[in-house]
């Protein structure tokens, strides 16, 4: 089987992650148990976890020029992503305070650093989604970035996953170019105004969407008619901060490798499984052998 090509484009960022027994109130200083620097930023996650599925992977990014840009892109080179078009502007690189508690429930704040300065896509950065099998994009860098990738890669017969995370108002002219769409719950009643009651509200917005629900699974919905529920896979939750990363990664893997999508969704479910029983962002991104381990087909 050809190795899928993906490229992502979206944001890296250093996280922070601190876990404590409960998450702090406002006002409210809590005593912590443990602490981890990783590479994080969705985008940069997407990008390692799509080589660990299997794929090769270029990262179209941005990273600051401070020592959190230096070791981010030496994490991310290492991982086996390319990184030939990750661009590095001056000032500071992207940084996402997390804070875990004991039942793996989290709270970010993210600033955004030099990922808002990823705009006007070069010729060689276009060149490289229009050479990809999938392009995967998410929302927390300049939405006309993100159109720009999407309608190269539409127009080059590539196929275009858009994880709408964080939400916000999305051009008619990047929900043209979207072949399926990613959400979770929240994210989908933003966007839809409808959520779990009612996945099929997403197909106003695409032709194909998933609906993610944690523990509760994921609904796949297209426009054939499709509306199947795919149960979560039972682990113990450490930490999910980049479950849904992994989620979206795997799928575009799957679906790029020729699954079919609903099955390409279950073996999303055991990547997103898989990734929460470890603490941290990308270092907790499952390897293929890990994803497989769960994988449950119909």
């Amino acid at each position: 089987m050809p190795q899928t090509r993906v490229a992502v484009v979206g944001s890296a960022n250093m996280d922070l992650v601190a876990m404590a027994p409960a998450l702090p109130r406002q006002g409210e200083t809590m005593l912590g148990t443990d602490f981890v620097m990783v590479p994080g930023g969705k985008g940069a996650n997407q990008a390692v976890a799509a080589v660990r599925a299997g794929a090769s992977c270029a990262f179209l990014g941005a990273i600051g020029s401070d020592a959190f840009g230096v070791t981010l892109k030496a994490r991310i080179t290492a991982a086996g992503v390319d990184t030939s078009q990750l661009r590095v502007v001056y000032g500071a690189s992207g940084v996402a305070l997390v804070m875990v508690n004991a039942q793996g429930e989290n709270a970010i704040v993210v600033t955004p650093g030099a990922n808002d300065a990823l705009l006007g896509l070069t010729d060689d950065e276009l060149a490289t989604v229009r050479a990809a099998d999938v392009l995967v994009a998410q929302l927390e860098i300049p939405v006309q970035t993100v159109t720009a990738a999407a309608i190269a890669a539409r127009d080059a017969g590539t196929r275009v996953i858009l994880n709408a995370a964080p939400a916000r108002d999305l051009p008619p002219e990047l929900l043209d170019a979207v072949d399926l769409l990613v959400v979770n719950e929240g994210e989908a009643q933003a966007l839809a105004g409808r959520g779990r009651e009612e996945p099929r509200a997403l197909l106003d917005l695409a032709p194909r969407a998933v609906l993610t629900l944690g523990g509760e699974g994921a609904w796949y919905v297209d426009r054939d008619g499709a509306e199947v529920h795919v149960p979560a896979v039972r682990v113990d939750v450490v930490d999910s901060t980049a479950a849904g990363d992994a989620f979206t990664a795997a799928l575009a893997v799957g679906w790029g490798e020729g699954r079919d999508l609903v099955d390409a969704v279950r073996w999303a479910s055991a990547a997103g499984a898989a990734c929460v029983r470890k603490l941290g962002a990308s270092v907790a991104l499952p390897r293929r052998a890990e994803i497989d381990e769960l994988y449950a087909p119909a």
